[in-house]
Formats: C-alpha cells, structure tokens, sequence
C-alpha cells in the first residue's frame, strides 16, 4: 500500500470514520494515520466528536421541557 498523504486523509476522514470508503481506500488512510502524529490526532478529534453525537441522539428531554415546549409550538401555530 501506499501512504496517501496528510492532503488525501484529512480529506477523507469523515468518510474513513463512517466507514464509507472502499477497503484499498480506507487501508491507505489507516496506514497513514499510524505513521502521521497530526493526522491521528485528527482522527482522534472526530471519533469524540461521532461519539458524543451518539450520545446525544440516544439523550431525551425531561417529560417537563418536552411538554413546554410542544405547548410554546402549538401556541405559535395558532397564531401563525
């Protein structure tokens, strides 16, 4: 395999993270992210990032807000 470069891996890198990349593709970026401090480190940032998006799609809001909410919308719409 060859190193694809800080250019083609940060380019990529969504793409790598969300394992949408062909598997010659996705090598080459992990390759070169184990040679290249910067761009693991870039790596690192979106794996948190993806993950707390996770977390935060699987979070509720309190029963309370949930229904304020719903009422200030309804509220709105009939005066729309």
């Amino acid at each position: 395999m060859t190193d694809c470069g800080c250019d083609k891996a940060k380019k990529d890198l969504e793409e790598y993270l969300h394992h949408e990349l062909l598997a010659n593709e996705a090598a080459d970026i992990r390759e070169h992210i184990a040679n290249c401090a910067s761009c693991a480190d870039e790596e690192r940032v979106g794996v948190v990032l993806i993950e707390a998006v996770q977390r935060a799609c699987r979070e509720t809001a309190p029963e309370e807000l949930r229904l304020q909410v719903l009422t200030k919308i309804r509220q709105l719409q009939t005066h729309a």
